[in-house]
This record gives structure tokens, sequence and C-alpha cells, in this order.
């Protein structure tokens, strides 16, 4: 495949390349500009094109991305709230109900899956890849390791997976992988601490490069947790502070923004403060965010809904999308798209095409959302219902 290079010179193949730049003499002047020797980054690769065109394919309008990407222990935890065991054939068996919906690829764009996933079949023989080729979705995988505490912060965490990545990317790609996503969180109760939003940022950009470097586009994805009672206006803060940091080491690392996705949180107050803020609120001070931090090269924002109840978060969509944006702003939702289609089903077989039924009307409003052309008129109680958890993990 053809490479793109951003950066046209006659020398050999380098990562880096050095060059011997004369400067021109002001007229006049006896005194000799001394040469100086320039560095520029050449930012290409085998994968360059295809980066670009499955960025962009995910990132079409109308649709966005469904997270299926739990641990096994977060899956258990799912199915045990339904009175199902945390076993291999049960996590197989939901997670089949929700790729083999029917229609589903007219509002979903990618599935990012876990690895046990990924690998796994229906139970008549299908592999899950090609289940969702078929719908025109492109296959994604979870890639970090988790995240564990980071020492010599304010107890903040750090993402691990970093080691072995590179090979672990390619066998992802050859098994029908065209996307990574990798999710580290900050925490504004715990400062954050310069360290951690550091350590976030470096992580995000190598595990970036990596991806990208093995034909995965990167979902970047720095959380910033709900938790804490603070307002609006200082998750604004923290929101830049990390973006800037996050895009910063991205460029160090010559990641190409225009082969990237990003993941980021909404913009709004802790989850414990006083007051909720209003659709309009959340958009403006989210949009606001993103048009001071976010290169408009990045084709898509695909939000994660961060235990927001499956109605806000797409209202919280929609009203970004009242007006033209310079990227895709769409969605990257698990539980606001999974809680009724779980409690529907039930782990019953004869649930099954009224759990699909379910999942489809909230990717239907989703899809509308990102269309700006959401209603939440007839919305069910149980779409009201918040999912917030304190310190979530999966």
């Amino acid at each position: 495949m053809a490479s793109v290079s951003f950066a046209k010179l006659n020398a050999p193949s380098s990562s880096w390349i050095g060059g011997q730049q004369s400067l021109p003499q002001r007229s006049g002047s006896s005194a000799r500009l001394a040469t100086r020797r320039v560095s520029l980054p050449i930012r290409a690769g085998a994968y360059t094109d295809e980066l670009i065109k499955t960025a962009k394919t995910i990132a079409s309008p109308g649709r966005g991305i469904l997270a299926i990407d739990e641990s096994n222990a977060t899956c258990g935890k799912r199915l045990s709230s339904i009175g199902l065991d945390n076993t291999e054939p049960n996590r197989q068996a939901y997670r089949q109900l929700l790729l083999t919906t029917p229609g589903l690829g007219e509002y979903i764009s990618g599935a990012i899956l876990f690895e046990e996933t990924l690998y796994q079949s229906t139970t008549d023989g299908k592999k899950f890849v090609d289940v969702l080729h078929d719908q025109k979705i492109v296959p994604g995988i979870k890639v970090d390791k988790g995240l564990v505490p980071l020492p010599g912060s304010n107890n903040e965490s750090w993402c691990q997976g970093l080691d072995g990545l590179s090979s672990r990317s390619a066998e992802y790609y050859k098994q029908g992988a065209r996307f990574a996503k990798w999710r580290t969180v900050v925490s504004i109760p715990c400062g954050p601490s310069a360290l951690a939003v550091k350590e976030a940022a470096w992580g995000l950009a190598r595990y970036a490069a990596i991806s990208q470097d093995n034909g995965l586009v990167p979902i970047v994805e720095p959380e910033i947790l709900l938790d804490g009672d603070h307002p609006i206006e200082r998750t604004l803060e923290v929101a830049e502070k990390v973006w800037a940091e996050v895009f910063y080491y991205l460029a160090e690392n010559n990641v190409i923004f225009e082969g990237i996705l990003l993941k980021p949180s909404m913009v709004t107050p802790g989850a414990e403060h006083k007051e909720r803020a209003n659709p309009e609120t959340i958009a403006k001070y989210t949009l606001t965010m993103l048009k001071r931090r976010v290169p408009p090269a990045v084709p898509g924002i695909m939000f994660l809904s961060g235990g927001q109840s499956e109605m806000e978060a797409t209202l919280n969509l929609h009203e970004m999308n009242q007006s033209p944006n310079p990227w895709h702003v769409s969605f990257s939702y698990a539980r606001a798209l999974q809680n009724t289609v779980l409690k529907t089903w039930q782990g019953r077989p004869e649930n099954v095409e009224a759990a699909q039924k379910a999942l489809l009307v909230r990717a239907k409003a989703n899809s509308l959302a990102q269309l700006g052309k959401y209603s939440a008129e007839g919305e069910s109680e149980e779409a009201k219902k918040g999912m917030f958890v304190k310190g979530y993990t999966y």
C-alpha cells in the first residue's frame, strides 16, 4: 500500500532527517548568518491511507460506536444483575445477541470488542468479525491492560499495557480488528496531579503510535471521571489541561491526527455537585473545550457516556449537533446502549428478539442525536435512570 509522507525530502529513509540549510544574507550586510541544522519528522507508514479511510468510515453520518469491550469480570457483574453465572457460554450468548441484531449497521459504524470476543464465533460457527463485516461495522479491540495505582501520586492511577502491545496489535489486525481502544482516567477530586496528567497523556500517545504502526486506528480516551462535587467550570479547566497535554505528546510521537478518533468525557459538573447542568449548558462547555484543544484534522469525536442515563447521554449529544462542528461528533457508548437491552433479555432465549429491538431503539436514538434530530418524546422510565458508579472500572 502506498504510504503518505508529510515531508518530501531527497534523503535516505529515516524517522528523522537532519539537513544543512543556508540562510540568505541581508542586503547590504557583510555579516554572514551561520548555517543551522534542522530536523524534520517524517510521518509515514504502510498503513497511513488505510488508517485515514478507516477513521472516516467510523466517523460516518448518523453512526457511532457500540462499546462491548468490558473485561470478563465486568461482564460477569452485568450478567449477575440478571441472575446469570459468569461463564464463557453466557458471555458469548449476550455478545451474540448484540452483534447479530438485524439492521444494527444502519446506526453503528464500529464495535469495540474484548479480546475473548474478537476470537469467538456465533453458536452456529460464524466468526463475530465476519458478522460485523456483513453489517459494514468495523471491528475494534480493547488493548489496554487496566488501571493500577500510580506511585508518587495523590492516590491516582495509570494504565498499563504498553509491554508487548506491538505484537498483540499485529495479531489483532490479522484477526480482523481495524481500530483499537485504550482507556486511562483522570480524577478531579485527586487533584489531578501533574504527574497523573502527564502519565495519562504519554501513555495514550505511545499507544496511539504503536497502534498506527500496526494498522489500527487508535481511539484516544483520557476519561475525566464524574466523581466529585465540583462545578462544571472546574471540569472544563481540567479537561483543557488534559487535552492540551495529550495533543502535545501525540505530536511528539508523530501520530497522524487524520488517523485517530477521540473518546472524551462530556464536560459536566461532578456527579455529587448540588446543581445539575441542562443539555444546553453541557453542550456549550463541551464544545468550548473541544474547539480550544482539538485540531480540525481529527475526523471523529466519539463521546463516552460515563454513567449518564441512556436519555441524558442522547440528549447531550443531540444538543452538541445543533450547529456544524469541525469534526464528526458522535457516540461510543457501552452502558448507555446496553442497559435496557440487558434488562429486557434476562438471559432467556425467548427474549432475544425483544432485546435486539431495544438495542435498535437506543442505537437509532443516538443516530438521530448525531444528526441533531433526536426527540426525547416517548422515552421509557428505564432510559431515564442514571448509571453513575463511583470509581467505575471495567
